[in-house]
């Protein structure tokens, strides 16, 4: 079915603030696809609210829901990797490399760096380097809890050992593999997989945002990298996809959990 036919599904975004989802808005501008977008606000717990679990049992954003033209019950997506995949399967198949060069096709071995990059970066970006965000943000929770001022420096203790012996070490082991890995672009290309932008570099903008706040992605630091983000931030599409938040919300986009 050609994307124009596929045009008269109803896709509906549910968009949590201050979450991952916002990649899918943004993918969904770059599609330049129509969409209802249904926002929900973290409660003070910073979690997710229960309505969520109404859409998807796990209760997470993003989860998308595409309803195709004639039928009685829509699709229902949740995880950022799986979603992106199915928009630009069926909506933008630019996002995705081309596999293999002409000729080769379906050989072991012989798929284009692009494509080989594109895919790993695909499970790389919620595979290795969130699972640290996440462990961080923890930690952020640990360290800002209230607790007896007896107790402060046990807890204070283990969240900057935890830092100072695992999470520090990792950032920079995963910052300094992204420097090299944007600066040797295939083509010397300004992203991730080449010249053209793809559905990894969307989905990468979250940890490098998160990085920005608490691993240390620093222009001195990391000065390739922290150009690379500011470039997916001046897309056209990104720039949509704020302006419609603060549209609806009256705020203006922004990635910080830890001041959720």
């Amino acid at each position: 079915m050609s994307a124009e036919n596929n045009q008269s599904a109803k896709i509906t975004l549910h968009w949590l603030d201050k979450s991952r989802s916002h990649r899918i808005l943004w993918l969904l501008e770059e599609l330049q696809l129509d969409y209802e977008l249904k926002i929900y606000k973290r409660g003070g717990d910073k979690l997710a609210p229960p309505e969520l679990k109404e859409v998807h049992p796990l209760g997470k954003s993003p989860v998308i829901s595409i309803l195709p033209a004639g039928a009685d019950k829509p699709l229902v997506l949740a995880e950022s990797a799986a979603i992106v995949e199915y928009l630009t399967d069926h909506f933008g198949k630019w996002l995705v490399p081309a596999r293999y060069p002409a000729g080769k096709e379906d050989q072991v071995g012989a798929e284009n760096e692009e494509w080989i990059r594109y895919r790993f970066l695909m499970h790389y970006a919620e595979g290795s380097i969130m699972p640290f965000m996440v462990m961080s943000l923890v930690m952020h929770n640990i360290e800002n809890a209230p607790v007896p001022f007896f107790i402060r420096p046990i807890t204070s203790g283990i969240v900057s050992r935890v830092n100072n012996f695992f999470l520090n070490p990792n950032f920079k082991t995963h910052l300094d593999f992204l420097e090299e890995q944007i600066g040797s672009s295939p083509g010397g290309g300004d992203f991730f997989c080449g010249k053209d932008i793809s559905g990894a570099d969307i989905l990468m903008s979250y940890p490098l945002e998160a990085a920005q706040l608490r691993a240390g992605l620093t222009q001195e630091a990391y000065p390739k990298l922290t150009a690379y983000l500011e470039r997916l931030h001046e897309r056209e599409a990104f720039k949509k996809a704020g302006a419609k938040i603060k549209e609806i919300t009256g705020e203006e986009y922004d990635p910080n959990i830890f001041n959720a």
